[in-house]
């Protein structure tokens, strides 16, 4: 069994008004934005989640919900103001991720101009999925030279 760790308080640079809606060890919601119209947000360890058997998931990653549709340039401002909140409070994480509707393009195309990039389809028990991930370039770089074993 994977240990989970505590999902971290995030700290949410460039939004007009932040509050806590609720907290735990593995899942928080958020109200960005300004007055009573904020967006409500959510944050969950996928280990802890509903992701959790769906892909093969590490401890730190975490999944990001816009719980209300937004306009692209909304959510993608705020899935980027997200993904830097997480990276800031676990350095650790090794993927943000956003799940969509499988073939619901303007959800995916506003993760992607956030950053995201598609990985994978998947069924859960009650619907399927689409995953975007954001990584960081810990993750992401690698060495074009194949011919070069690391560290020799």
């Amino acid at each position: 069994m994977l240990a989970v760790p505590a999902l971290p308080v995030l700290c949410i640079d460039g939004a007009a008004r932040t509050s806590v809606e609720s907290w735990s060890r593995r899942a928080g919601r958020l109200r960005m934005g300004a007055g009573g119209a904020g967006i409500m947000v959510r944050v969950e360890r996928c280990a802890a989640g509903r992701l959790k058997d769906a892909y093969p998931v590490g401890a730190h990653d975490v999944e990001v919900v816009l719980e209300t549709d937004q306009d692209t340039e909304t959510a993608s401002g705020l899935l980027r103001t997200l993904v830097r909140a997480v990276r800031a409070a676990d350095p650790r994480c090794r993927r943000v991720v956003y799940a969509v509707a499988e073939g619901d393009q303007g959800a995916a195309e506003r993760a992607a101009s956030a950053g995201f990039r598609h990985v994978v389809d998947v069924d859960l028990a009650d619907r399927q999925l689409s995953l975007l991930v954001h990584e960081p370039d810990w993750v992401t770089g690698t060495d074009a030279d194949l011919d070069h074993v690391p560290g020799t």
